[in-house]
């Protein structure tokens, strides 16, 4: 008689579903709660992904690699794209319906999402104070990682400086935990690049990979806001955050200033 020890790789094998499917474990007993597990756990998934991608692109980047780097980049907004419609069956729930398991949450929030840290960070949002909530937690040293590289738009720069564009030299080699400060050389040159794009096509289609790039994670940070307003209201978030306040401030963050801004002037 075969055991299971003995049968060939399957897809559940493959994929490692038992450990999967099994990793959901409501507290409160509520019908709805599993909604809340899952919704999240897939965007953990999806962020994973999006951190694996990030990180090859900016390894091309700074090899020159150029063109492979746009695979991953135009990846990457799609995977924005997935996550910004989870927000689309996470809003079916009701303030109702989730005040009934909230508490049970307790300080939990997805303000302390490691990974969605990191994926921060590659953008080049380095925000010292969100490292408070990852201090002592099994992933501190990978967030302190990403903190202290070069960021996707770092690494960009640094190519166009390599094509001969002036590019400042603190632009070049600064603190990379330091967040970034807009420069009109910067803007000067990929104005440069966008007037005369059959000459410089590939850093043409870079400033519009970044470009849809940011324009994917606004309409995330965006649907975020609306959902969270949505199902609490202004109640502060579990983790400590002031809630919707805190998220609608995140809109007004622009992570590829100069790409934004030169356009106006072309």
């Amino acid at each position: 008689m075969s055991t299971t020890h003995d049968l060939p790789m399957d897809y559940s094998d493959y994929l490692h579903l038992p450990e999967v499917l099994g990793a959901q474990h409501p507290l409160s007993g509520d019908h709805n709660e599993m909604l809340f597990i899952v919704q999240h756990q897939a965007m953990e998934l999806w962020m994973r992904l999006a951190l694996h991608e990030l990180t090859e692109a900016q390894r091309l980047l700074a090899e020159d690699a150029v063109r492979p780097a746009f695979k991953g980049l135009a990846r990457v907004s799609r995977i924005m794209e997935q996550l910004v419609h989870a927000w689309d069956v996470l809003s079916t729930l009701t303030p109702t319906e989730y005040d009934k398991f909230r508490p049970y949450l307790a300080t939990g929030s997805g303000f302390q999402s490691w990974q969605y840290r990191c994926i921060e960070f590659a953008l080049g949002n380095k925000a010292a104070y969100t490292l408070r909530v990852h201090e002592g937690r099994p992933h501190e040293q990978d967030v302190l990682a990403a903190y202290g590289r070069p960021s996707l738009y770092d690494e960009s720069l640094r190519l166009l400086a390599r094509r001969g564009f002036d590019i400042p030299a603190d632009h070049l080699d600064r603190d990379w935990k330091q967040e970034y400060a807009a420069s009109e050389a910067v803007e000067a040159a990929w104005g440069e690049v966008y007037r005369d794009p059959e000459k410089h096509w590939d850093l043409y289609e870079l400033g519009e990979e970044l470009t849809d790039l940011e324009t994917a994670f606004r309409v995330w940070r965006f649907r975020h806001v609306t959902t969270v307003e949505r199902i609490i209201g202004f109640k502060p978030g579990t983790g400590g955050t002031s809630g919707v306040s805190y998220l609608r401030k995140q809109l007004d963050i622009i992570l590829f200033p100069e790409l934004w801004a030169m356009r106006t002037g072309l």
